[in-house]
């Protein structure tokens, strides 16, 4: 208990720097991961004692130096560098030499929304193949930035309202014309391409949709109820959520069994949004008295 509340008072002092970490606060995440991971394992077998687990700070470590390793691999192109360069230089080295890319597969693992899980295997979903080509450009001094498209993140180099280039790390890069992401929003939701889509994710938006895919993945595999609460969890933990957020961890404290905690929670949001919502209010504080109706 007291390891997790370490972890999260630092996930939380993380969200409200300034300027957040952004590969800190997706370790952290990761560390979330491995520790619910160590906590639901079952005893190895007497005679083959496992290895120790890397600590916490050793993987969080590791992950950072590797970042950094990264980024002294790319050649010092400077400031007269255009975007076009940038991304050229990004996609030989960590496309092509390096191997980061996804396939259909890494939709169905939880390690693809792990950053410390993506830099050992080089594979990951489009958003935390992004957060790499971020961190490790960003470290190399690149006009970087990521652009959240609807249904699948890619990256920015250059003037995010002038002259800029977008790639596709999940492809290893691939440069994408205008109409390029048009097809990937299309393919993804059939929503129309709009100029607000282009517009540079910072850096709690990225986490927040991170921890939205775990939530995603999670919600499909009951058996991983655990995984979709820390998942919330830490959602609530940033400065900005969406409200209903509270709503859907009340939902899932009551299918877990832990009915006056989840009663509690259902009646603090029908608190919330009785002003605005009355009828929804309503609806919330039935559920509540139905979960306590458990405890009888």
């Amino acid at each position: 208990m007291h390891e997790t509340t370490g972890r999260r008072q630092r996930f939380t002092e993380a969200a409200r720097e300034v300027r957040p970490d952004l590969a800190l606060l997706c370790l952290l995440v990761a560390a979330e991961a491995h520790a619910g991971a160590r906590s639901g394992a079952k005893a190895p077998p007497e005679e083959a004692p496992p290895e120790e687990a890397p600590s916490e700070e050793d993987r969080i470590d590791a992950a950072q130096i590797e970042l950094d390793r990264l980024a002294g691999l790319l050649p010092a192109l400077g400031r007269q560098a255009g975007p076009r360069r940038w991304a050229e230089a990004l996609a030989e080295l960590l496309g092509e030499r390096c191997g980061f890319h996804g396939s259909a597969a890494d939709y169905r693992r939880l390690e693809s929304s792990l950053l410390d899980e993506v830099l050992l295997r080089r594979r990951g979903l489009p958003i935390l193949l992004s957060v790499v080509w971020l961190e490790v450009a960003r470290r190399a001094g690149a006009p970087v930035y990521g652009v959240a498209l609807p249904g699948h993140f890619v990256v920015g180099f250059g003037d995010p309202y002038g002259e800029k280039v977008l790639v596709d790390p999940f492809d290893g890069g691939r440069p994408l014309s205008d109409e390029d992401a048009g097809l990937l929003v299309a393919g993804a939701t059939g929503a129309p391409l709009s100029p607000s889509m282009f517009a540079p994710a910072e850096p709690l938006d990225i986490v927040l949709r991170v921890l939205n895919n775990i939530r995603a993945w999670a919600a499909a595999r009951p058996e991983r109820s655990d995984v979709q609460l820390w998942a919330l969890e830490l959602s609530l933990l940033l400065p900005r959520h969406p409200a209903r957020l509270r709503y859907e961890r009340a939902e899932l404290l009551v299918e877990r069994g832990d009915f006056l905690r989840g009663a509690r929670e259902l009646e603090e949001y029908a608190e919330v949004i009785a002003a605005v919502e009355p009828g929804t209010a309503k609806s919330v504080l039935g559920q509540a008295r139905a979960a306590r109706a458990m405890l009888n």
